[in-house]
């Protein structure tokens, strides 16, 4: 029996198991799935996959479209409210609107799950420039600007037994780092910087530079802040002003005196 089918086995609530892994599938798969898909996806019959949907639909969780079944409205709200719950992010936007630097750049907020960067919350500043990874969505933490300010506060033995244990690092793009020991060198080179980037290793045409940030109370997850810049305008003053900015913004938030009177 694989790994799988034996925590399919030893689920106490299957029907919600499956639910889970049905909300999983239309994520991954970021548009409308059919009944035949989803069902295919669970290993279910479809009138099993149906009375999932019926149920899933009921609570909003899900939505039915003309070609088949997308993540509903209910999600976003959960959603919403998982991010909400940290002291930081509440904090974020006000913050990112007193700063002289990233009142006018997209800043994003991700914390790191499992190998990768989960982007939970974004400021969108006066420019026009629309870039950036869309709320939900993730990137290989060993790739991302900040996925690496997530990586750049552990040792590097931590990072090596992380990276080594999941699978490949992915070429993402023909600037990716892929070997581990280079990410462990780009790691260094973050910390004595004060700031970790991303030069177009995960997304043509943007660099990104971003900050670790500490929680305010212990239970409190590390989150990262980050700024997504287009590779023309990426010059090393702007990457250099941008990761004195970020640090200045992760010091706000991690001072929750410092966070109120910034407002």
């Amino acid at each position: 029996m694989g790994d799988d089918e034996s925590a399919i086995a030893r689920d106490p609530a299957p029907a919600v198991g499956r639910g889970i892994r049905l909300l999983g599938l239309l994520a991954e798969a970021g548009r409308a799935l059919t009944l035949t898909e989803l069902a295919a996806g669970l290993g279910l019959a479809k009138s099993s996959t149906a009375n999932l949907c019926l149920s899933l639909e009921a609570g909003r969780m899900i939505e039915r479209v003309p070609l088949g079944y997308r993540l509903g409205i209910r999600t976003a709200e959960l959603g919403g409210a998982f991010a909400a719950q940290f002291n930081q992010v509440r904090e974020f936007y006000s913050v990112c609107e007193t700063s002289p630097v990233l009142s006018t750049e997209l800043v994003q907020v991700a914390i790191l799950d499992d190998l990768d960067a989960l982007y939970l919350a974004r400021y969108e500043g006066s420019r026009s420039v629309r870039l950036g990874t869309p709320l939900g969505s993730r990137l290989p933490a060993a790739l991302s600007a900040t996925g690496r300010a997530l990586l750049m506060t552990r040792s590097d033995d931590d990072v090596r037994a992380l990276l080594h244990r999941g699978r490949p690092l992915p070429k993402l793009t023909e600037h990716s780092t892929i070997e581990v020991e280079a990410v462990i060198d780009k790691l260094r080179a973050a910390r004595e910087r004060g700031w970790s980037v991303d030069e177009e290793e995960s997304f043509r045409g943007i660099v990104g530079v971003a900050v670790p940030l500490e929680g305010w109370a212990p239970g409190d997850p590390q989150l990262a802040l980050g700024v997504g810049i287009p590779v023309a305008d990426a010059g090393a003053d702007r990457v250099a002003h941008v990761g004195a900015a970020l640090r200045e913004a992760a010091v706000a938030l991690t001072n929750p005196f410092s966070a109120s009177r910034a407002r």
